[in-house]
């Protein structure tokens, strides 16, 4: 099976499981495979509204309705900022659930996109276990995507995409143990950018972010990257890589 690719070059698709999660983990690879020419989508499964969007509950004319539309709001300023395109599919969090719709929409949609890479939860978090099941759905539904044999003909299999898992909150916890480091000092202030599109609901979080990029980016100059590299994220490869030398 040969890696997946869009006839014009590679590409790349982010699973989310809230409104939110891409920007935090993923906003500076976003941002920089943007700049790069790779299109970027975001499949956002829920807006979050139930379970991460504490601050708009406070306001006492908050409904589920309005909780959404300003999570769908932020998410999708942060998903423009950083470069991106971005699909809602509204699946409900806390609890999130696999449904054969919501499977059967990202298999559309990976078959249509042909993402060379897959970004998305790590396969742990005990704190949010929306985060881990979408971890698994991506699993499912790459293997689904891969199928010759689909009632839809008219897009071809999925090719081996290579699945990265993005930092969690927790990373001790979750047993995320990074073998991949991105240089994002380019775009980081569309990541800050992005980041502060979502200051209604997670303002919170800004600063920790913010802090786990720049000690990412000590990591990676101590793994070998440039000196002039000040802030990265971190990845865990599910898959393994394959080349024609050990360098």
């Amino acid at each position: 099976m040969v890696p997946s690719s869009r006839d014009d070059g590679p590409s790349v698709v982010v699973v989310s499981a809230h409104a939110a999660d891409f920007v935090w983990r993923a906003g500076g690879a976003i941002a920089r495979c943007a700049e790069d020419g790779a299109p970027v989508t975001v499949l956002c499964l829920t807006y979050g509204e139930r379970g991460e969007s504490a601050a708009l509950w406070r306001s006492p004319d908050a409904t589920l309705e309005s909780v959404k539309t300003i999570r769908a709001e932020e998410s999708a300023a942060a998903a423009q900022t950083l470069g991106a395109d971005i699909m809602f599919f509204d699946a409900g969090d806390y609890p999130l659930r696999a449904t054969d719709d919501l499977v059967d929409g990202i298999v559309a949609q990976l078959r249509r996109l042909q993402p060379t890479v897959l970004l998305t939860h790590a396969e742990r978090d005990p704190y949010n276990l929306d985060h881990a099941l979408t971890h698994e759905i991506v699993l499912r539904c790459r293997m689904i995507a891969q199928a010759a044999g689909l009632p839809d003909r008219n897009t071809p299999p999925l090719g081996a995409s290579q699945v990265m898992a993005f930092e969690p909150h927790q990373p001790e916890q979750c047993g995320f143990v990074p073998n991949r480091f991105l240089d994002i000092s380019p775009v980081i202030e569309r990541k800050r950018a992005a980041m502060k599109c979502m200051d209604a609901a997670q303002g919170h979080l800004i600063d920790y972010y913010e802090d786990l990029a720049v000690r990412r980016g000590v990591q990676a100059v101590r793994n070998g990257a440039p000196r002039t590299v000040t802030h990265a994220e971190a990845f865990q490869m599910v898959f393994p890589t394959v080349g024609s030398t050990l360098w």
